[in-house]
């Protein structure tokens, strides 16, 4: 039985909401610290992160593996795979969209067997599920 990996972040929030601003940090791999407010998340983003852009990278780097490890289960493994993820924030609803984007370059497959494999990654990666509620999740995969 595979064992349980807990991964933590944390945030410190000082003040109210459109004035006051914070820090999360990613505290497993102590990658960084990073600060978030509210004008960055539903204003405008820029040198402040936010909790979409960090659901973005989750996202683009889970359907990523998910989907090295589906090619290579259907006998075609990548040689690269180029993802990134946009996530569509807006205030009062939240998040509305997200768009994964994937170009591969992998040797021995039709455009055809590639777009039924993604989405078949797309369908089982454990982040693409966790955001099952995202009423509109959308998938281009092209081969390079």
């Amino acid at each position: 039985m595979p064992n349980t990996i807990v991964n933590s972040a944390s945030t410190v929030w000082n003040g109210e909401l459109f004035s006051g601003s914070g820090s999360t940090a990613l505290n497993t791999s102590g990658a960084g610290s990073f600060p978030v407010s509210w004008k960055a998340r539903g204003e405008e983003s820029g040198s402040t992160t936010t909790p979409e852009e960090l659901i973005a990278a989750a996202h683009a780097t889970c359907f990523a593996m998910n989907l090295a490890n589906t090619l290579t289960k259907h006998g075609t493994p990548p040689t690269k795979l180029e993802t990134s993820a946009d996530v569509s924030f807006v205030a009062g609803t939240g998040i509305t969209a997200i768009h994964l984007k994937v170009v591969a370059t992998v040797d021995s497959i039709s455009a055809e067997d590639f777009a039924r494999i993604a989405e078949e990654a797309n369908e089982t990666c454990p982040v693409s599920q966790a955001l099952a509620g995202v009423k509109n999740i959308s998938l281009e995969a092209s081969l390079s």
